[in-house]
């Protein structure tokens, strides 16, 4: 049950009204749903809409993108087009007007393909708490969490020279995660130099696949390296059943979706 809205101007007024039991609201577009159907205990919640938290900064070389910045701005700016594969397979588009970059990041699996994306990026996550300002890797972030005074501000990350997203669901658009597979590769002379793969809907939060990576690096990208990388994966993987997919079928169709991402076919 719903008993409070704060609405702060600040995001130090922010971080106090969350050390009294409430919990942080950007989009709402996960949280929402389950207060309305009666799934999280009673709460109150602090709107971070007018905290400043939004923006994009884009140089030659990073990208900055405020917590609170949506994902439709994201889908609008040309600037990070690098985004636009990702951001256009979740959900729909008045969904992305209100979902948030930081909000992306908290959603369960099979949700998140932001945050997937995000990993494979390499992105790190701005945190402001009471002991001041620090900086985690996402992939730290995601699996230690963030202490009870603080907000996620924003996430960085250098530009990519070779992005792969591939997301399989059950529907082409708008639909939750059956297998989503996100890489930075870099390769030279048809050889994998290195990479940087993450996976959604695999696991009970994204997934930074380091056997995958290093079964590429230093082969051809092609099919047997390909496969090569799907097998090095299977033991890390934790698929669940839910209501999109059964865990059998997630891990059965995996590698063809690895394959889709990482080659195009």
């Amino acid at each position: 049950m719903l008993t409070a809205v704060l609405v702060p101007e600040s995001l130090d007024a922010a971080r106090a009204a969350l050390a009294d039991e409430a919990r942080p609201l950007a989009g709402g577009t996960y949280l929402m749903p389950r207060l309305n159907d009666h799934a999280t205990p009673p709460t109150r919640l602090v709107s971070l809409r007018r905290v400043g938290l939004d923006g994009i900064a884009v140089t030659a070389d990073t990208v900055s993108i405020g917590a609170t910045t949506t994902l439709a701005r994201i889908e609008d700016d040309e600037r990070l087009a690098v985004l636009h594969s990702c951001i256009r397979s979740i959900a729909a588009r008045p969904v992305r007007t209100l979902a948030t970059v930081a909000g992306n990041l908290f959603v369960r699996q099979p949700y998140g393909d932001l945050a997937v994306a995000l990993l494979a990026l390499g992105a790190d996550v701005e945190i402001r708490g009471g002991a001041g300002p620090r900086t985690l890797p996402l992939d730290r972030m995601l699996s230690a969490g963030l202490a009870a005074d603080e907000l996620v501000t924003g996430v960085r990350f250098d530009r990519p020279a070779v992005f792969r997203y591939h997301k399989a669901g059950r529907r082409r658009f708008n639909s939750a995660s059956i297998v989503t597979v996100a890489a930075v590769l870099s390769v030279a002379d048809g050889v994998v130099h290195d990479a940087r793969v993450a996976l959604g809907g695999l696991a009970p939060r994204p997934l930074r696949c380091e056997p995958a990576e290093r079964a590429l690096v230093g082969r051809p990208l092609d099919e047997a390296s390909v496969r090569a990388a799907a097998h090095a994966a299977d033991p890390l993987i934790e698929p669940v059943d839910d209501a999109y997919a059964s865990a059998w079928y997630r891990r059965r169709v995996f590698p063809v979706h690895l394959r889709r991402a990482l080659l195009g076919h």
